[in-house]
């Protein structure tokens, strides 16, 4: 049987400082408001806080999701069994030095990734322009390579700090980390702590007018302002998930409650009581007809999870 709350702070008592939640609603947590119940939610205050509670949830063989703020992630309508571990906490951002030309940063995880822009765009700090409007937090862009008009994220990183399932955190260079389109080789259970970036020193007028610029241009093509995940396909080698979508005739397309956005076909919207059901169905019906079209494979963007 699952354990009630009672238990779970005499388990963690005196080694773990933070917020302890059960049966909570992952529709209340993520930017598509769609998802069944976790087991538990956890979100530790500190790295000590996180460390004791995987080592609690691996000597008890509970299995557990990290979670940023919820985007790019589509949670089944049967929930998650097991904890959720939010790093909401983790959201410190430091200017670790300051040369003539350049300066580093300490960014936590947790840290929304427009907090991030914002401050550089107030600091002066070019490098990530390009990233401006896309939701979600540092952590969840370092490990998906996020990237827009042409700039990544890898392309500022350092190094990034990591603990592994077994509780154990190092620091890697961000070259070994196999960064790729959308991807990198950080493992699943693993989890993001940090990051050091370096980002360059520029007038800050100049990086405030290259960040409002791309802003507005996202605001045109993006549904921003709507209940989505962000892309939910991949863009294929020389080719724009969105324009095959669009080509294939599948904008405006519905199943449920889930809609493919009349603004930009790579981006589903919950118009309202939408299910996991419903948006799981519409991606196999627009990837079938984009496959009959164009005779290409759509490869999802956004992760799944969840039980079946």
């Amino acid at each position: 049987m699952p354990l009630n709350k009672d238990e779970w702070q005499k388990i963690l008592e005196g080694r773990f400082q933070g917020d302890i939640e059960l049966e909570v609603p992952m529709k209340e947590h993520t930017s598509l408001a769609i998802g069944g119940n976790a087991d538990i939610m956890l979100a530790p205050e500190d790295p000590l806080s996180l460390r004791n509670l995987m080592v609690i949830l691996g000597n008890k063989g509970i299995p557990f999701l990290p979670i940023g703020r919820g985007t790019n992630i589509l949670v089944r309508d049967k929930g998650i069994a097991g904890a959720v571990i939010s790093l909401k906490a983790f959201k410190r951002i430091e200017v670790l030095k300051e040369g003539n030309s350049y300066a580093e940063l300490f960014v936590e995880s947790g840290a929304p990734l427009q907090m991030l822009v914002n401050f550089c765009r107030e600091k002066g700090y070019s490098g990530i322009e390009g990233l401006t409007g896309i939701p979600g937090s540092v952590g969840g862009a370092v490990k998906g390579n996020a990237g827009s008009y042409g700039c990544e994220i890898k392309d500022v990183l350092v190094s990034v700090a990591i603990m592994d399932s077994k509780s154990r955190l190092d620091r890697f260079k961000a070259e070994g980390l196999g960064f790729g389109y959308r991807r990198s080789d950080i493992a699943a259970g693993n989890i993001i702590l940090s990051a050091n970036m370096k980002v360059k020193r520029d007038e800050k007028d100049k990086v405030a007018a290259s960040t409002d610029k791309y802003l507005a241009e996202k605001k045109q093509k993006q549904p921003i302002s709507e209940k989505s995940a962000g892309c939910v396909f991949k863009n294929p080698k020389d080719a724009l998930a969105g324009m095959l979508i669009d080509e294939a005739g599948c904008k405006g397309m519905s199943i449920g409650g889930i809609e493919v956005s009349s603004v930009h076909a790579n981006f589903f919207i919950n118009k309202g009581g939408g299910t996991a059901s419903d948006f799981i169905n519409l991606m196999d019906e627009v990837a079938s007809a984009v496959n009959r079209k164009f005779n290409i494979t759509l490869e999802p963007e956004i992760r799944i999870v969840g039980k079946t």
